[in-house]
């Protein structure tokens, strides 16, 4: 059995569940060794706590590891992922894979939805087609930890579209909730922007996987995105919002609500909504309209167990789903979300292909199509809805 050692780039939520889930995988044995993130305080806590080696930065830690799992936040992937493949380290990234984070140096003065969108989306597509010459060129491992793509669900759908030979003719896709809890997040040069980020790039690269799993089933290559129609709002902004207290309302310069349009190569369509509105816990769904069959996969909640709560105090050291704003009543509770989600599946597909030094279901290109079509939606919003080409790496 293959030992594949792994480095954690970030000691904050994901990572603790890259590691619950790095360690449920078969197959290959996992060595975690080593931790490391910009706080010295997290990374110390994180590694005295799982018992990893702690290192101050990432090139003093790349040569104990065969593989590097960056789960910092986004701003910060870039540099991660290129050192490690300019190392020949294989390489993890968490969602989104990079984006544009303003000027070099900027402060809080800086203003993502007030920079122009044009330039914006060149600079991205720059930085993409560096980062994937790199990667491609020195060979490694690339995995995008994109959670949707394994999520059991979307996999019983891509079994459908490939056994059934499927034409897919019109995806319908969602991520909302009530707010992300990170301090980092609504502000443009930690997060690269909003909704879009944050949320939409879930579904988005969901529907782009399944007609990447159409075309090349059919054609023997993937059916990709050609252009993005797009608007986002700053809802919690506007001058008669009536804060309840139940939604997030701390946004620096991005988005709460987004909503793009995309027409694929083939002429079909997707349409992905993501928002930090909607109260009752995680909305996630993918729904798919094809010439013979018709699929609604619902990752959350997904309705494996119902229970009712008469008090909240009962239930308040149980984890019922993410992001529920009370536990009474009753709560559709997700089992294992590590499962229902795909974390467990997305890391075992990684390792293996890791050992067996093969290309994992979502890879390099899928990434990169799912950030410049984001990046052109901003492009399109600008210009009130109107179509935007989407520049493929």
């Amino acid at each position: 059995m293959k030992t594949i050692r792994v480095g954690l780039v970030g000691a904050g939520f994901a990572a603790k569940f890259h590691l619950e889930s790095l360690l449920q995988a078969h197959g290959v044995q996992v060595q975690m060794t080593g931790v490391t993130s910009l706080r010295p305080e997290s990374r110390q806590a994180f590694g005295k706590q799982h018992g990893i080696p702690v290192f101050n930065d990432i090139p003093s830690m790349l040569p104990h590891v065969d593989v590097l799992d960056i789960v910092s936040p986004p701003a910060a992937h870039e540099e991660g992922m290129l050192l490690a493949a300019e190392r020949g380290v294989g390489i993890i990234c968490e969602k989104p894979l990079t984006g544009y984070f303003g000027p070099k140096g900027c402060g809080a003065e800086y203003r993502g939805d007030q920079d122009p969108k044009g330039p914006m989306l060149e600079k991205v597509v720059k930085g993409l087609t560096k980062l994937a010459a790199t990667i491609r060129r020195s060979g490694v491992m690339f995995g995008y930890a994109e959670n949707f793509i394994y999520a059991p669900a979307i996999q019983k759908e891509r079994e459908i579209i490939e056994k059934s030979a499927a034409q897919v003719l019109r995806i319908l896709g969602e991520e909302s909730h009530n707010g992300s809890g990170s301090a980092f997040y609504g502000i443009w040069r930690y997060q690269g922007g909003g909704s879009l980020m944050g949320k939409v790039c879930h579904p988005l690269s969901a529907a782009l996987y399944l007609k990447r799993v159409e075309g090349i089933k059919r054609n023997g290559k993937p059916v990709r995105p050609r252009s993005v129609t797009c608007r986002c709002e700053q809802i919690t902004r506007l001058p008669g919002y009536q804060d309840r207290g139940f939604i997030r309302t701390k946004y620096h310069d991005t988005e709460d609500h987004g909503w793009m349009h995309v027409t694929f190569e083939d002429g079909t369509v997707a349409d992905v909504i993501s928002g930090e509105i909607v109260l009752g816990g995680i909305y996630n769904y993918i729904e798919v309209f094809a010439n013979n069959h018709r699929t609604r996969c619902n990752l959350s909640p997904i309705g494996m167990v119902d229970t009712f709560n008469p008090r909240n105090e009962q239930f308040k050291d149980i984890y019922t789903v993410e992001k529920i704003s009370t536990k009474e009543g009753w709560t559709a509770i997700s089992p294992d979300e590590n499962i229902t989600l795909g974390y467990i599946a997305e890391m075992q597909d990684f390792l293996t292909c890791a050992a067996e030094k093969r290309a994992p279901q979502s890879g390099l290109e899928l990434a990169c199509d799912t950030i410049s079509a984001i990046y052109a939606a901003y492009l399109s919003d600008e210009r009130k809805g109107q179509e935007a080409a989407i520049p493929l790496v």
